[in-house]
């Protein structure tokens, strides 16, 4: 039998956690949350691809690892506690399965007294039983009862202390696609259950739904129902894990070093699912993309290893603090966007500006055209809260002044809306028409964004363009003559001339009463352009000179 590890497990720290003293991450380690919510599991596998087995215990405060037992087995599946059926593939479920099924209850005969794990699995052994954690005590479980009756029926045989049954905080741990149990965890939703892979000269890796992660996992059902399932892992591996998903691994190493700073800023400075479900970053791209070692052949590459090794521990700084929200995007399609025109807020290191690194490099499917029918655009709005009668016009009601858009208004046989901000995008968007507006920067049915309207200098709007100074994409600064000129817009490379112009508005859509919406870029425009840094990276700058351009005041260390 192996030793009982009953103190914590203690790791090194490469750096204080008191220079981003305003992050979520504890002790280095971060908690990211895979599977929770409306997506939480009945069920979960793990197969150790890389060790010898798995240790049972839970997380302190301090998210050190306390281990209370261990198997040697290398699948094991955690299930919400409870009346639990097989089905013939071994699959477990909460209800009947069609075809036959293997059946475990949700009632125990129950012995206590155990001074460890140790203890209680000698003893299950011998009553055919198995360990469990109940509320801060070891004690031993025997048979899977449908009700009270059958376990207590068994009391007197077993010399157990009584019958109960698993509560709705509990779950179980099994060998996968069998009922033979290993361990019961329930601390009543005041701690939740970790499961830690056991090590193979000391390194690790756990399948679980399809990908491979460092670290441990974490299973929270703290008010009953299914379970939250959270990857337990460093945070420089939690940031190998992102950056191949974020960012191609095969992009110049400046760009990825830059996507490196980006994530690991974002995983400090973001908290937003903490108190609801108490991780501190999840793994989608509601977040940042993460499938921690990857998959078969896909995943992190040795470039992107590198990026986040050279970078290790450095994050973006704005007046001292910590940066908040380092977000980024593909690509702009010509100018990125102050966060306040998009997503509200003014924090200073947002702020908007031409971007002439795109059209150095070719970017796929960099321009896009959809077209939706008024009847489409009815459906959708409708779906979303806008009650506006069957749609007659739209347009876009205001611009930035970098050429994005900024307001878009809906005209319909019962009223009208405008939407702004990011909404101005997002609103288009529909899984069931496969249909969305990808970035901010767009035309509706021929209006233009800055095109043939309102030239827009430092305050104000320019009457001519004679003798205006420009700087082009190199720095340079020159002066215009003339009252025209080229500028990169939503449509690509288009010609503006001064006067105080309105912004174009059809009257309604085409013939057939469609709408088209054309643009350029993918995404919300703030923070970085991901294609921008390999643009400026492919041209020999380094990454700091990437974060530096597109995160205004900035210092990274």
């Amino acid at each position: 039998m192996k030793k009982l590890f009953l103190t914590a497990l203690f790791v090194v720290t490469f750096f204080s956690l008191s220079a981003v003293s305003a992050s979520a991450v504890v002790n280095e380690r971060v908690k990211v949350g895979l599977w929770y919510g409306s997506n939480a599991l009945f069920s979960a596998n793990l197969e150790n691809s890389l060790g010898e087995g798995f240790e049972f215990g839970y997380f302190d405060e301090d998210r050190e690892f306390y281990a209370l037992g261990w198997t040697g087995e290398t699948q094991i599946s955690m299930t919400a506690a409870g009346d639990i059926y097989m089905n013939g593939s071994g699959a477990y479920s909460p209800d009947i399965p069609s075809g036959g099924y293997r059946f475990l209850g949700g009632w125990h005969v129950e012995v206590g007294g155990f001074r460890n794990f140790e203890e209680a699995a000698d003893a299950a052994g011998e009553y055919g039983g198995y360990p469990a954690w109940i509320s801060g005590e070891f004690v031993v479980r025997i048979g899977s009862y449908p009700s009270r009756g059958e376990a207590e029926n068994d009391v007197n045989r077993y010399g157990g202390d009584g019958a109960v049954q698993s509560a709705s905080t509990g779950v179980i741990v099994t060998v996968t696609k069998t009922d033979e149990i290993l361990f019961e965890f329930d601390c009543g939703g005041a701690r939740n259950l970790g499961i830690q892979p056991e090590g193979w000269r000391g390194e690790t890796s756990t399948w679980f739904k399809g990908y491979k992660y460092a670290g441990a996992f974490e299973y929270a059902r703290v008010t009953g129902g299914n379970i939250n399932v959270m990857n337990v892992v460093n945070v420089e591996d939690y940031v190998k894990g992102v950056i191949p998903y974020e960012m191609n691994g095969g992009w110049p190493l400046a760009a990825l070093e830059a996507q490196a700073v980006c994530a690991r800023t974002f995983v400090y400075g973001n908290s937003k699912h903490t108190s609801l479900y108490g991780f501190d970053v999840c793994g989608s791209a509601d977040c940042q993309v993460y499938h921690g070692l990857g998959s078969g052949g896909t995943g992190p590459s040795d470039q992107s290893d590198e990026a986040v090794d050279n970078t290790a521990g450095e994050c973006l700084y704005y007046r001292g603090e910590l940066v908040k929200d380092a977000v980024y995007h593909s690509s702009n399609g010509g100018a990125t966007e102050d966060s306040a025109n998009v997503f509200g807020g003014d924090p200073g290191y947002l702020r908007g500006k031409p971007d002439p690194n795109e059209a150095q490099i070719t970017i796929p499917n960099y321009s896009y055209s959809v077209t939706y029918s008024a009847d489409e655009l009815t459906w959708i709005l409708e779906q979303k809260g806008y009650s506006i009668g069957t749609v007659q016009e739209v347009y876009i009601s205001e611009y930035t002044p970098l050429g994005n858009v900024k307001k878009v208004t809906f005209k319909g046989s019962r009223g009208s809306t405008t939407v702004s901000g990011d909404t101005c995008r997002t609103v288009f968007y529909s899984s069931t028409y496969n249909k969305s507006v990808r970035s901010m920067r767009f035309d509706i049915n021929g209006s233009s964004a800055g095109v043939g309207g309102v030239i827009y200098a430092s305050g104000g709007t320019l009457s001519s363009l004679s003798g205006a100074s420009v700087i082009s994409g190199s720095g340079t600064t020159g002066t215009l003559e003339g009252n025209s000129a080229s500028v990169i817009s939503s449509a690509g490379i288009s010609t503006v001339s001064g006067g105080g112009g309105t912004v174009s508005r059809p009257s309604s859509g085409s013939s057939n009463g469609s709408f088209t919406v054309t643009g350029t870029g993918n995404g919300h425009n703030v923070g970085m352009s991901q294609y921008g840094a390999r643009a400026m990276a492919e041209q020999g700058m380094d990454y700091r000179d990437i974060l530096e351009f597109y995160y205004t005041d900035i210092t990274i260390r």
